[in-house]
């Protein structure tokens, strides 16, 4: 049976879409969620279901990026095809795409008992959330947002790809968080560093989203909350999407940092008096 109904995958559906793209973490949020709806966080189909509705998050940032994501594969196919080609920004971005995916992927698999085990306790997310506020906040600060997209390099595409491992291995950290952070650091402005990560998201989290999809049925996740849930946070994400990048064009990420830490000394109180269960 399965531990996760239709209303609830509504829930966590708008869960994920909101907070997927936003450096809040939406791991973070769909475990405490989980806890709040006494959902077991550690039962293997709300693990695999957790990972499968990001599948709908991505499909929104396939969708938006569309243009962008096309032009990049054509240049892709062309230098792939013609050697004089191959001096295009695009065709090499979309190499390092793949080259800066290796990482997480490696160690997503190689970590994945840690990973669905003791590294998914709310304890965790809770620390994560903080500790990750004080990087984005250092960040925003250290960087000199002077470099645009098309000043990226492959330095750039394996730093702020790596970064993912941090948000792998540390739910509550965001992998958004993680990759922003990064891209500020080595000095791209807000909007490089915010598209980049989306796109250095989409093969890492599509695969994750696969590779659980026949864990989630084979663990008794029910067809109709998965398709549910992915179909609500496909919207959401949409929409969540367009306004941080207009957000970001004009502000520093000072408004999720503090959200973060709040969120975060309020998980830990939550878990220190017993309302929720770690």
């Amino acid at each position: 049976m399965s531990a996760i109904g239709v209303g609830q995958a509504v829930i966590l559906g708008v869960v994920e879409g909101v907070t997927e793209f936003l450096p809040v973490s939406s791991t973070g949020h769909l475990k405490i969620t989980e806890g709040l709806m006494n959902i077991p966080v550690d039962d293997p189909s709300v693990v695999a279901f957790t990972a499968v509705i990001q599948v709908g998050a991505i499909a929104a940032v396939l969708l938006y990026f569309a243009k962008d994501i096309g032009r990049i594969a054509r240049a892709w196919g062309r230098g792939l095809r013609h050697r004089d080609e191959r001096h295009h920004h695009d065709y090499r971005f979309a190499w390092w795409v793949v080259y800066a995916t290796i990482p997480v992927v490696v160690v997503g698999l190689a970590a994945k008992p840690l990973i669905d085990g003791p590294l998914g306790s709310l304890w965790v997310v809770a620390g994560s959330l903080v500790v990750g506020s004080g990087l984005m906040w250092a960040a925003d600060r250290m960087g000199r947002h002077r470099r645009g997209e098309n000043d990226t390099t492959l330095k750039d595409a394996m730093f702020v790809g790596s970064s993912q491992i941090l948000a792998l291995l540390f739910p509550g950290f965001s992998r958004s968080g993680a990759t922003m952070s990064t891209g500020l650091i080595l000095g791209l402005d807000r909007v490089a560093a915010t598209r980049l990560s989306f796109f250095l998201g989409i093969p890492a989290l599509t695969g994750a989203g696969v590779y659980e999809l026949k864990d989630a049925v084979g663990a008794g996740a029910a067809v109709a909350p998965l398709v549910v849930g992915t179909a609500v946070s496909f919207a959401v994400a949409y929409a969540s999407i367009a306004w941080l990048l207009k957000y970001i064009a004009r502000h520093s990420f000072n408004v999720f940092v503090f959200y973060r830490i709040a969120v975060g000394a309020l998980l830990f109180a939550l878990l220190t008096t017993g309302t929720l269960h770690a």
